[in-house]
């Protein structure tokens, strides 16, 4: 894989930007996810994320986070 792929693969990023996208504020991912702000301030910063909590996170926000990493990668 390139480093640009893995560079441009930030999943904290990636879910900032579709909780912007659907006009979401940390305090209700917050409260979604069953954390504080902190946690959640924690996982945006993460280029990572536990497969579970990805998952979790792609159910509540009604979005492919696993699809458009392997898109970005261009495994799809």
């Amino acid at each position: 894989m390139q480093s640009t792929q893995m560079e441009s693969l930030h999943i904290g990023n990636m879910i900032r930007a579709e909780l912007k996208v659907q006009g979401r504020t940390i305090t209700w991912f917050a409260k979604a996810i069953h954390t504080d702000r902190t946690n959640v301030y924690k996982i945006l910063s993460k280029e990572t994320i536990d497969l579970q909590l990805l998952i979790r996170i792609s159910k509540l926000l009604h979005h492919d986070f696993l699809l458009e990493c392997s898109k970005t990668i261009g495994v799809v």
